[in-house]
């Protein structure tokens, strides 16, 4: 029989061999969330509606990184490339993941080698607005007037490749009107610029354009989905207000670094979860625009293979490349 003092010995010996990363030990110090866009766009609010409420169930800090430009690779290409520990996620959008891997030839990171699906967080239709200078209200006349000022009107966009510059790519293509791109680096610039009447419209999230409407400095004209939205009823889509068959809608997902142990994506996952389903969580988000939209990460994982090749298609029909 082994001696007490033996046993003491392998039970140490065991507690010494135990992975940094067991269930038990996760997390023991902040996580670092990367928001690839600056603050104050609808990225940066979706993770400022999770981040506290998750601290609070991880037990540790979520501390909110962010890192705008070229169109989301900058903070994509920093959280691929970081340790696959768990103590740094991404809030991948539709451009990270769906949108840059076939408008980009060389991209810094492989959206499906270097990352591991963790959870979707939100979904969120995109609100066409004009400067309320221009003399339309309603989908129909823009595009009429685009038609009769051909090359003389110009959008904005938070940058090439955005979701929301995919929307009103779509909306040329379809309408088949001859407008300008002029792309920025983040929504709050091109809002700016859009209020100064520097461009004609822009298509954007609903809760960082709506005060801007609410104020009388730009004009709402229709939501990008195929159905109207609970978020704002009272507004038409572009389908029922001009150009029929049109829908188009954005996503923000909770990713890691490829590589990461299941168990702290199983962990991550039911925590982001649990918040997503809180009613105060999804209240706030609806007060912000979006839907939650919280599931596993199998599910992610598949929508986001759906994007990737619906966008590819698209991008390929729309003949569009980087600028």
């Amino acid at each position: 029989m082994w001696s007490r003092a033996a046993a003491l010995l392998v039970a140490g010996y065991c507690a010494a061999a135990q992975p940094a990363t067991s269930p038990d030990r996760y997390p023991s110090k902040p996580i670092r969330l990367i928001v690839p866009y600056p603050p104050g766009g609808p990225t940066d609010l979706i993770a400022r509606a999770v981040n506290e409420p998750l601290a609070q169930r991880l037990g540790q800090q979520v501390v909110i990184d962010n890192r705008g430009g070229a169109t989301t690779v900058i903070g994509a290409e920093l959280a691929a490339h970081a340790p696959a520990d768990g103590y740094t996620l991404l809030v991948a959008t539709i451009s990270t993941l769906a949108v840059n891997p076939a408008l980009q030839k060389k991209l810094p990171y492989d959206p499906e080698r270097d990352f591991a699906a963790v959870s979707m967080l939100a979904a969120q239709p995109y609100l066409l607005v004009t400067t309320a200078a221009l003399p339309v209200t309603s989908v129909s006349q823009l595009i009429a007037y685009a038609k009769a000022n051909p090359g003389k009107l110009s959008f904005a966009s938070a940058g090439v490749g955005a979701g929301a510059h995919l929307a009103a790519e779509l909306f040329k293509y379809m309408a088949r009107i001859d407008v300008v791109h002029v792309p920025y680096k983040g929504t709050g610039p091109a809002i700016t610029d859009l209020i100064g009447g520097h461009v004609a419209y822009q298509f954007g999230g609903v809760s960082v354009l709506m005060p801007f409407v609410g104020s009388g400095k730009l004009r709402a004209l229709a939501l990008s989905t195929a159905r109207r939205s609970a978020i704002a009823p009272e507004i038409p889509t572009i389908a029922e207000s001009g150009l029929a068959g049109y829908a188009m809608s954005s996503w923000n997902s909770l990713v890691a670094p490829h590589g990461v142990p299941q168990h702290i994506i199983a962990r991550l996952n039911a925590e982001t979860v649990a918040v997503l389903n809180q009613p105060e969580i999804r209240e706030r988000l609806k007060q912000q625009g979006v839907d939650a939209d919280p599931g596993t990460p199998a599910q992610l994982a598949a929508h986001i293979r759906t994007e990737r090749e619906r966008f590819a298609r698209l991008i390929a029909a729309i003949g569009l490349k980087t600028e």
